[in-house]
Order: structure tokens, then C-alpha cells, then sequence
């Protein structure tokens, strides 16, 4: 599956060189990690197709529908729903009408939603107290000094991921007020136009991301590059940046040591846990999502109710 633009070359001539940057720019309308979503997805439906012996492109909406079906005993909504739109992606790109509009397959889809619901099953989130449980385990040694860093960064920058390795040395700026970090590119921010999220420093050392971070930047002499990197077990720090699954690996790591269960836990509880641990204080939903940089209140909101359940609650004032 691929968004490339394409054009004759009996017909571009010296329009060559521009073609190909016409197709570098136009495979990076989608983020990375949506791109390799929908060839998986995609490559499943085709595997499919091809055990039942059907045409996957272009395919019918009869075929979309009884895929649709197969999917519902073992798959989510949500999981449902991305392949649909990897089959909608693949049949536009091919220049064909896509089945997935069809009332055949929106029929299957809706009783499937309506069978199974819709709620998404959310990881735990790593709220404050969690997090120093877990900074307190940590050895004085390269990497638990790295894992410090990147655990309370992430947590007081309400990171996803892929946004804390992101991080270069460039993009913090260490004030008298805390730190500024510039998040260059993210989820919700394809094109780069960038945002600064402001860090205070922390009222404990243990979990001052201010602290932390200057204690790594120290410890491990980074003068430019990425910020967090890749140690070995004989301690040696490469070049080379982190990779964001490294980083829901290191939250199961010291979630589990720390009482937690791992499989509840995800390198996005760090987020998760700061908008719960934020609303459980009492803090608006307007400075949570200027930290979290969310666009939907509606999303960030899933959060906020789940910290605010036992705050202005009804119950507690009836008399039970």
C-alpha cells in the first residue's frame, strides 16, 4: 500500500527530479507510525481475500462486509474500524471507488458497535504516588539515572512515547522559573508547527523533572543529539535515539517493581497519569490540556472524569 504520487515518465521529462520530491512530500502526508498501521492492516485484508479467494482490490462491499463479520468475534471496534479505513486508504490511492460507504458494510459496522460497544479498554494510569514508587527504585547507575530522567520528564510534560524520544538537547531550555521544552512535531501536529510546554521544578528531588534532567544531561556528557539514547548492559550509551517502544518497556520495567501490573500499564499511563493525578488536585481542564496539548476536550475529559469521581461527588452529601 502506498501514497505515492505517480505521473508518466514519457510525459514529465525534466519534470523528473520535481516528481520525486512530489512523491517524498506526498508519502509524508501521514505520520509513520499510521503508515505502517495501515500496511499491516491492509496486508491483512489481503491474505484474507486470498484464503477465500476473493478480489481485495478493487474489492466488493459484499466481501468488505463478510470480512468485517470474520473480524468481530476476536477483534475490538476500534481495531475494526482502522482496518476499514486502511481498505477506504488502499482503494482511493488505487484511483477506485471504495466499498466501505457501501449500506451493506455501515450496516455490519453499526451492529457490530452496537453488539460489542464502543468504550475502549484504557491502561492504568501511572499517577504521582505511583511515580515515586518507582523513581525510588531506581540504581544510581547511567541508566537509572537516563530512566529517571525520562520517567519524570515524561510525566510532568504529559508525553506520549513517541514525543518524549523525540526530544533533542536543542529543545530544552533551562530557565530560573524550570525548564521549556519545545515539542517540534506530534501526534496531533503532523506539519511541525510546534509547541513549548513549561516544567516547574518539582517539590521533591526524586521527581523534579528539572533535576533529573540536568543531573542525565550531566552524567552522560550529551552536547548535542537526541536526548535520551540506548545503554547496553556494560553501560555504555550509543549515539543513537531511543526508540519509543523502549519506552513503554522502561514504564512495565519499574511499574512492575513498584507493585503495579504490567500488563496494565503502557508507555501511555505517564500521560494518562499526569491529566488523572492533575484533575484529583483540583486543576482546570484548561492548564491540564495546555500541558497535555490535547485538541479534543472530549478525549481529555476520558481522564479528568476518572480523577474527579470521588471530588464534588453527590453521593458523599446525601447522608449514606
Amino acid at each position: 500500500m502506498t501514497s505515492e504520487l505517480t505521473l508518466c515518465p514519457s510525459r514529465i521529462g525534466p519534470l523528473a527530479a520535481i516528481a520525486d520530491r512530489a512523491s517524498e512530500f506526498s508519502h509524508q502526508a501521514k505520520a509513520r507510525n499510521t503508515i505502517r498501521a495501515y500496511k499491516a492492516d491492509w496486508s491483512h485484508f489481503q491474505a484474507w481475500c486470498r484464503e477465500h479467494g476473493q478480489a481485495s482490490l478493487p474489492a466488493l462491499p459484499e466481501v468488505v462486509a463478510l470480512y468485517v463479520t470474520s473480524l468481530a468475534a476476536t477483534h475490538k471496534p476500534a481495531t475494526i474500524a482502522r482496518r476499514i479505513t486502511a481498505i477506504s486508504q488502499a482503494h482511493q490511492v488505487a484511483g477506485f471507488d471504495t466499498p466501505t460507504t457501501s449500506s451493506k458494510v455501515r450496516m455490519v459496522l453499526a451492529g457490530i458497535r452496537r453488539a460489542k460497544g464502543t468504550a475502549q479498554e484504557a491502561k492504568t494510569p501511572v499517577l504521582i504516588e505511583d511515580l515515586r514508587k518507582m523513581v525510588a527504585l531506581l540504581p544510581d547507575t547511567l541508566l537509572g539515572i537516563r530512566d529517571r530522567a525520562l520517567l519524570v520528564l515524561g510525566f510532568g510534560c504529559a508525553f506520549r512515547r513517541s514525543e518524549v524520544v523525540s526530544l533533542d538537547l536543542p529543545d530544552l531550555a533551562f530557565t530560573r522559573d524550570g525548564l521549556t521544552v519545545t515539542l517540534r512535531r506530534s501526534k496531533t501536529d503532523q506539519e511541525g508547527a510546534g509547541r513549548k510546554i513549561g516544567v516547574p521544578y518539582g517539590s521533591t528531588l526524586a521527581t523534579c523533572p528539572i533535576r533529573s534532567v540536568q543531573e542525565w544531561i550531566g552524567r552522560s556528557k550529551i552536547l548535542e543529539g537526541p536526548l535520551f539514547r540506548p545503554i547496553n548492559r556494560h553501560g555504555k550509551m550509543a549515539s543513537f535515539r531511543l526508540s519509543d517502544g523502549a519506552v513503554a518497556e522502561i514504564v512495565k520495567r519499574y511499574a512492575a517493581a513498584a507493585g503495579m501490573d504490567p500488563t496494565d500499564v503502557a508507555g501511555h499511563s505517564l500521560r494518562s497519569g499526569f491529566a488523572t493525578s492533575a484533575a484529583m488536585k483540583g486543576a482546570s481542564e484548561r492548564s491540564i490540556q495546555n500541558q497535555t496539548g490535547h485538541r479534543s476536550l472530549a478525549t481529555l475529559r476520558r481522564y479528568i472524569r476518572d480523577g474527579s469521581l470521588f471530588r464534588e461527588n453527590a453521593a458523599a452529601v446525601v447522608g449514606l
